[in-house]
């Protein structure tokens, strides 16, 4: 099994231990309800046209959430 598990340093070890420290703060603070998204989405970033259109998603997505299916206030969509 340890030759399958996460590497300690990597994007997914670092990535779960932040979601874990953020989560019993969340639990220890009132927030109950708080969930994180499933899962997280990396990519290696080859050439400047990828960089710059992840860019424009990074920037433009949050002003979607208002129409996004997810979004608790849309759930009569």
């Amino acid at each position: 099994m340890s030759e399958i598990s996460p590497k300690p340093g990597s994007l997914s070890v670092i990535a779960r231990s932040y979601k874990s420290a953020v989560t019993r703060w969340c639990r220890e603070n009132g927030y109950e309800n708080f969930a994180w998204q499933p899962r997280f989405y990396d990519h290696i970033i080859r050439a400047d046209g990828s960089l710059d259109r992840i860019r424009e998603y990074i920037i433009y997505n949050p002003i979607k959430w208002d129409k996004d299916k997810n979004n608790p206030t849309n759930l009569w969509m």
